[in-house]
């Protein structure tokens, strides 16, 4: 049984930082699978912010976070982490840990509902 367990939200200024982090456990590798955060805010769709593929040499991200979120995988660990630097307001939301099995012939996909796997979520707030 896949479960992905979160850590690293909390309470941050404006343009501050922190590090989401998400450990996956359950099989013996995740290695055809891609990685991915998605956040939803209150009242809104739950939306992809970004994805790291199988073999990790390969990152997308939501334009609204792109240059100043980074995300990675340690795949020896089954860990996906998440950076978030020069946080604003309107990143606060619960953000999601997602796993889902990739084909390696594409790219990894920005589709909630190509992933399998979800954590709870970790609150992230964002004060003004």
């Amino acid at each position: 049984q896949v479960q992905l367990e979160e850590s690293g939200g909390g309470l941050v200024q404006t343009g501050g930082s922190l590090r989401l982090s998400c450990a996956a456990s359950g099989r013996s590798s995740f290695s055809n699978y891609a990685m991915a955060w998605f956040r939803q805010a209150p009242g809104k769709e739950r939306e992809f912010v970004a994805t790291v593929n199988w073999s990790g040499r390969s990152t997308y991200y939501a334009d609204s976070v792109k240059g100043r979120f980074t995300i990675s995988r340690d795949s020896a660990k089954n860990i996906v982490t998440l950076q978030m630097n020069d946080l604003r307001p309107q990143d606060t939301s619960i953000y999601y840990c997602a796993v889902g099995y990739q084909d390696p012939q594409r790219r990894a996909s920005t589709v909630a509902e190509d992933y399998g796997y979800w954590g709870q979520g970790t609150q992230v707030t964002v004060s003004s």
